[in-house]
Protein backbone atom coordinates (compact mmCIF):
# COMPACT_ATOMS: atom_id res chain seq x y z
CA UNK A 1 0.00 0.00 0.00
CA UNK A 2 1.87 3.18 -1.08
CA UNK A 3 1.47 5.90 1.07
CA UNK A 4 1.72 9.54 0.53
CA UNK A 5 1.82 12.61 3.13
CA UNK A 6 2.78 15.67 2.48
CA UNK A 7 3.69 18.65 4.44
CA UNK A 8 4.86 22.35 4.31
CA UNK A 9 2.17 24.18 3.80
CA UNK A 10 1.05 27.56 5.26
CA UNK A 11 0.19 31.65 5.10
CA UNK A 12 2.24 33.62 3.16
CA UNK A 13 1.80 37.02 1.44
CA UNK A 14 1.99 37.70 -1.70
CA UNK A 15 5.79 37.24 -3.64
CA UNK A 16 6.84 35.43 -0.73
CA UNK A 17 8.14 31.48 -0.91
CA UNK A 18 7.16 27.90 0.27
CA UNK A 19 8.42 25.00 -0.20
CA UNK A 20 6.06 21.89 -0.07
CA UNK A 21 7.58 18.60 0.69
CA UNK A 22 5.53 14.95 -0.04
CA UNK A 23 7.33 11.58 1.44
CA UNK A 24 5.96 8.32 -0.37
CA UNK A 25 6.08 4.97 1.75
CA UNK A 26 5.03 1.53 0.68
CA UNK A 27 6.50 1.22 -2.21
CA UNK A 28 9.76 1.69 -4.54
CA UNK A 29 10.01 5.78 -4.79
CA UNK A 30 12.27 5.54 -8.39
CA UNK A 31 9.42 3.65 -9.72
CA UNK A 32 7.09 6.42 -9.79
CA UNK A 33 7.08 9.91 -11.60
CA UNK A 34 5.79 12.29 -9.05
CA UNK A 35 3.10 14.82 -9.35
CA UNK A 36 2.00 17.82 -7.94
CA UNK A 37 -1.52 19.06 -8.23
CA UNK A 38 -3.68 22.00 -6.40
CA UNK A 39 -7.40 22.42 -6.36
CA UNK A 40 -8.95 25.76 -5.20
CA UNK A 41 -12.47 26.27 -3.71
CA UNK A 42 -15.39 25.31 -6.07
CA UNK A 43 -12.41 24.46 -9.10
CA UNK A 44 -11.24 21.12 -10.62
CA UNK A 45 -8.36 19.68 -9.70
CA UNK A 46 -5.54 21.54 -11.69
CA UNK A 47 -1.99 20.20 -12.98
CA UNK A 48 1.01 22.31 -11.07
CA UNK A 49 4.33 20.08 -11.98
CA UNK A 50 5.60 16.32 -12.64
CA UNK A 51 9.48 15.21 -12.60
CA UNK A 52 9.76 12.04 -13.69
CA UNK A 53 11.24 8.78 -12.11
CA UNK A 54 15.12 9.67 -12.18
CA UNK A 55 14.44 13.70 -11.95
CA UNK A 56 15.83 14.33 -15.09
CA UNK A 57 12.40 15.65 -16.67
CA UNK A 58 10.20 18.26 -15.65
CA UNK A 59 7.33 19.70 -16.57
CA UNK A 60 5.42 22.68 -15.48
CA UNK A 61 1.83 24.31 -15.77
CA UNK A 62 1.92 27.35 -17.58
CA UNK A 63 0.53 29.47 -14.57
CA UNK A 64 3.70 28.49 -12.83
CA UNK A 65 6.52 27.87 -14.83
CA UNK A 66 9.42 30.29 -13.71
CA UNK A 67 7.92 30.36 -10.73
CA UNK A 68 7.29 26.94 -9.33
CA UNK A 69 10.45 24.38 -9.31
CA UNK A 70 9.89 20.66 -8.11
CA UNK A 71 12.40 18.06 -7.64
CA UNK A 72 12.93 15.18 -6.26
CA UNK A 73 15.65 12.99 -3.74
CA UNK A 74 15.36 9.65 -4.40
CA UNK A 75 17.19 8.50 -1.13
CA UNK A 76 14.85 9.59 0.61
CA UNK A 77 12.02 9.29 -0.94
CA UNK A 78 10.49 12.52 -1.30
CA UNK A 79 9.45 15.15 -3.83
CA UNK A 80 9.31 18.94 -3.39
CA UNK A 81 7.99 21.76 -4.51
CA UNK A 82 9.52 25.32 -4.24
CA UNK A 83 6.70 28.10 -4.52
CA UNK A 84 8.46 31.60 -5.39
CA UNK A 85 7.07 34.70 -6.17
CA UNK A 86 3.55 32.84 -4.72
CA UNK A 87 0.51 35.13 -5.72
CA UNK A 88 -3.13 35.41 -4.17
CA UNK A 89 -4.23 32.79 -7.24
CA UNK A 90 -2.06 30.25 -5.98
CA UNK A 91 -4.67 29.83 -2.86
CA UNK A 92 -5.52 26.22 -3.35
CA UNK A 93 -4.97 22.69 -1.63
CA UNK A 94 -1.40 21.40 -2.87
CA UNK A 95 -1.39 17.81 -3.38
CA UNK A 96 1.18 15.39 -4.71
CA UNK A 97 0.44 12.04 -6.56
CA UNK A 98 2.77 9.00 -7.76
CA UNK A 99 2.19 7.52 -11.38
CA UNK A 100 3.82 4.88 -13.33
CA UNK A 101 3.43 7.24 -16.22
CA UNK A 102 5.08 10.83 -16.65
CA UNK A 103 1.59 12.37 -17.49
CA UNK A 104 -0.29 15.46 -16.83
CA UNK A 105 -3.88 14.67 -16.17
CA UNK A 106 -5.21 13.47 -12.66
CA UNK A 107 -6.52 10.18 -14.17
CA UNK A 108 -3.14 8.68 -15.26
CA UNK A 109 -2.08 8.85 -11.09
CA UNK A 110 -2.48 5.69 -9.05
CA UNK A 111 -2.12 7.20 -5.29
CA UNK A 112 -2.69 10.31 -3.71
CA UNK A 113 -1.53 12.55 -0.77
CA UNK A 114 -3.93 14.13 2.04
CA UNK A 115 -3.09 17.87 0.55
CA UNK A 116 -1.81 20.96 2.20
CA UNK A 117 -3.29 24.65 2.32
CA UNK A 118 -1.33 26.93 0.67
CA UNK A 119 -2.69 30.44 1.28
CA UNK A 120 -1.22 33.73 -0.29
CA UNK A 121 -2.51 37.00 1.30
CA UNK A 122 -2.20 39.89 -0.78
Amino acid sequence: QVHLVESGGGLVQAGGSLRLSCALSGRTFSGYAMGWFRQARAEEREFVAVINRSGDNTYYSSSVAGRFTISRDNAKNTVYLQMDSLKPEDTAVYYCAASQMYRTQPTDYDYWGQGTQVTVSS
